[in-house]
């Protein structure tokens, strides 16, 4: 069975669906996105994926495709039509169409477009393992905020990752971490504590972070946001990333350098456990 994709108001098997070669989204990244995991045939945390889009759209002065309820019944479509019970959802909306010009085109009509990834996300083998990440300096806009389709520099960062035998990278300004390529960065200390990045133009205000900090401080986790350096990290008990692709994830190595015992901790694993669980009560 096709996979069946949504562009622009129609749904369509993917090999009959394109867009425009003037649409800026192609041209000039101009275009923002989400991506929205499923389990069991529900969304994950889907109103603040909405709530993220919304704010994205507008920082970019985009037109919104449609409304949020149009928005929900199309994932609700593409999980029905392609009998997706476990994966993501990836949604693309970019100013649309228009002859190549620097300067924003005039009441453009946006380009919508959503398709979905079946993958095996709540056992996922390298959560067992632990991931390995190496640190490369953070060379992306001041716009870190926005979730734009300008990925060029994290894809490069994690194509080194993967040439040094890592699993991810790990980005760097001024000495302290920022994110991940595509997740937000963490690290527990001796205390107990979580240590994350405040929010900022300097870091994506993730999804799953805001939930998982949220179910984190209600089961009595003390949560600290602030910069931390790479040496904080290399002392840390534990580390792990966020995002809607992975939940909470173990990092066990960072720069060829264990974190703690090298392997995933018992920490990590109950804030997994307790994402997990809150996540699925108030997925729709």
């Amino acid at each position: 069975m096709n996979r069946i994709v949504y562009v622009n108001g129609k749904y369509l098997p993917e090999e009959e669906a394109s867009v425009s070669i003037f649409d800026r989204g192609f041209l000039f990244a101009d275009g923002v996105y989400e991506v929205t995991s499923v389990l069991e045939g529900k969304l994950i945390d889907f109103p603040g994926h909405l709530r993220r889009l919304a704010r994205s759209l507008n920082e970019l002065g985009m037109a919104k495709p449609c409304s949020d309820e149009e928005l929900l019944e199309i994932h609700r479509q593409l999980v029905a039509q392609n009998n997706l019970e476990e994966g993501m959802i990836y949604l693309q909306v970019t100013r649309g169409a228009a002859d190549r010009d620097f300067v924003f085109p005039k009441n453009a009509t946006p380009t919508i477009v959503l398709f979905t990834q079946a993958k095996k996300l709540r056992n996922s083998p390298k959560i067992n393992l632990g991931y390995k990440v190496i640190t490369v300096p953070d060379l992306r806009w001041k716009r870190r905020d926005i979730k734009t389709v300008q990925l060029l520099y994290p894809s490069m960062a994690k194509m080194e990752a993967t040439k040094a035998g890592a699993d991810d990278a790990w980005l760097v300004e001024d000495g302290y971490i920022t994110e991940g390529t595509s997740n937000n960065a963490y690290i527990v200390q001796s205390t107990g504590d979580i240590v994350t990045r405040n929010l900022s133009n300097d870091i994506l205000h993730g999804i799953t972070r805001a939930s998982l900090l949220e179910f984190a401080s209600a089961e009595g986790v003390r949560v600290v946001q602030r910069p931390f350096t790479v040496d904080e990290a290399l002392e840390a008990e534990e580390a792990f990333i966020t995002a809607a692709s992975l939940f909470v994830a173990p990092v066990v190595e960072i720069d060829g350098k264990p974190i703690g015992s090298g392997k995933p901790g018992p920490v990590v694993s109950t804030l997994r456990e307790i994402y997990l669980t809150k996540a699925m009560e108030k997925a729709i």
